[in-house]
């Protein structure tokens, strides 16, 4: 059965990984420019690989970060599809609704 207050839970699960998403692209930028100023300056080529190791790893995390994104979504439509069944109203709806909306305009945006 489902509660509002696990709504506000699965909300916020869906928040905070919306927010670590945004976290990871902006590292992964940020790395991606460290590495290239490495290369530009002529850096110690084991310095540089382990630069490259660290720019690879927080790319590995994008796709990762973006499942759990996805199964977040999953799980608070279900339940927000529960309560919508039973009539349920009130300010924890309309904050899960909005974010469904906000997370599904992210990966609009990514795909194209």
């Amino acid at each position: 059965m489902a509660t509002v207050r696990n709504l506000k839970i699965k909300t916020s699960t869906c928040n905070r990984l919306v927010k670590e998403l945004h976290s990871y692209k902006k590292e992964v930028e940020r790395e991606a420019a460290k590495t290239v100023d490495m290369k530009d300056k002529g850096a110690d080529p084991y310095d540089l690989k382990q630069q490259e190791n660290v720019l690879a790893e927080s790319r590995m995390m994008i796709p990762d970060c973006r499942k759990r994104l996805e199964a977040a979504l999953a799980d608070l439509k279900g339940t927000l599809a529960e309560l919508e069944e039973v009539n349920q109203e009130g300010s924890e709806i309309e904050d899960a609704r909005s974010t469904v909306t906000e997370v599904e305009k992210l990966y609009q945006t990514t795909e194209e």
